[in-house]
């Protein structure tokens, strides 16, 4: 039997900052930052919204829409590169607020941008092995960049959780590959507040160098060109980096167009590529064919084809947003009190 995504849920924050309020307070030419990242604005979770929130808001989404009893879900992993607490699980957590069984396997995710694809493979294989009956697989990020860093522009917050199984499947996950290598691009330390990245490592050594050769590898597999899909999406560091490499490996913008949100929401990290899926699932058709390659710093990319079923019509979408819908609520806020938010200033801290 076919296995492969049977719901799935998105989450973001309604609150958003726009580059050249960043800009303004950095005293940078917000149209060289706009042209340079190709990010207008980005998400700013609320005081009250982290991995955890976000996750569970997004996994309700998708239990909501899938009408299954979420006590035969498995499995749960969350991936993610902002986890609440060092030690102690989101999926824990997670399991619980959904109301799962406690007869299941949970843990926590941590490779960069692609611990949420990371997640999904592993439910793949246990669904596939017949270990489960269902898994929830979750990638979601608060992410962080040090104030006046480049990372300030683009890193954001989002969650999509997908629930995978064998059984009234929407998308057959036809197959996934990856490739990974030790290349030190982005990293951060134990007690390090933000991360650092290694600028000259950041294009050609890491994130095109792993993408390519993952997507080439999928496709060769698959026996598949980039002109049989109908939808492809990348990781989005930024808004350029998913737009070269498409074109590089032969995608053309209305392929890449629908799951390309990093200019209007910012990079959410783990959530990145899976939030575009989740774009894409919004709107796709059955038959449609759909490429997705994830990326994560460190370095390596997961890459998936997908073929959307005739069971995407049952999906019940009632009372759940779209991308569409969620990118489209929001409200604007300034510096102040962006950093408020993010704890970047804290009232009554002495130096």
């Amino acid at each position: 039997m076919t296995v492969g995504i049977v719901s799935y849920g998105a989450a973001i924050p309604r609150y958003r900052i726009k580059s050249e309020e960043i800009a303004r307070v950095w005293g940078e030419d917000p149209d060289s930052i706009k042209k340079g990242l190709n990010v207008h604005e980005k998400t700013v979770p609320s005081p009250d919204q982290d991995t955890t929130t976000l996750s569970v808001e997004a996994a309700r989404v998708a239990i909501k829409r899938g009408r299954f009893d979420p006590k035969t879900i498995g499995a749960i992993y969350v991936g993610s590169e902002s986890h609440v607490y060092a030690v102690k699980p989101t999926a824990t957590i997670l399991s619980e607020a959904i109301e799962a069984s406690p007869y299941l396997t949970a843990a926590d995710f941590e490779f960069a941008c692609k611990a949420g694809t990371a997640a999904i493979q592993t439910c793949v294989g246990l669904v596939g092995a017949g270990m489960i009956e269902r898994g929830l697989a979750v990638g979601a990020d608060t992410s962080q960049g040090a104030p006046g860093d480049a990372l300030e522009y683009s890193a954001s917050a989002g969650a999509a959780a997908f629930v995978i199984g064998r059984e009234r499947v929407i998308a057959s996950i036809n197959h996934t590959v990856s490739y990974t290598t030790d290349t030190p691009d982005f990293w951060r330390r134990e007690g390090q507040r933000y991360p650092t990245h290694g600028g000259r490592f950041t294009g050609e050594p890491s994130y095109f160098r792993h993408v390519q050769a993952a997507s080439e590898r999928l496709m060769e597999r698959a026996d598949m060109k980039p002109a049989s899909y109908q939808y492809a999406v990348f990781h989005q560091p930024n808004g350029k980096f998913p737009i070269r490499v498409a074109q590089k490996l032969g995608f053309n913008e209305p392929q890449f167009k629908t799951g390309l949100l990093t200019p209007i929401i910012g990079n959410t990290y783990s959530g990145s590529s899976v939030l575009g899926l989740c774009a894409i699932l919004d709107e796709a058709k059955p038959g449609d064919r759909i490429f997705m390659c994830a990326y994560g710093s460190g370095a390596g990319a997961d890459a998936f084809d997908i073929t959307v079923t005739d069971e995407i019509r049952n999906l019940h979408r009632e009372g759940t947003p779209t991308m569409k819908q969620l990118i489209d609520d929001k409200e604007y806020v300034d510096y102040a009190t962006y950093a408020k938010f993010r704890g970047k200033i804290i009232k009554g801290a002495s130096a």
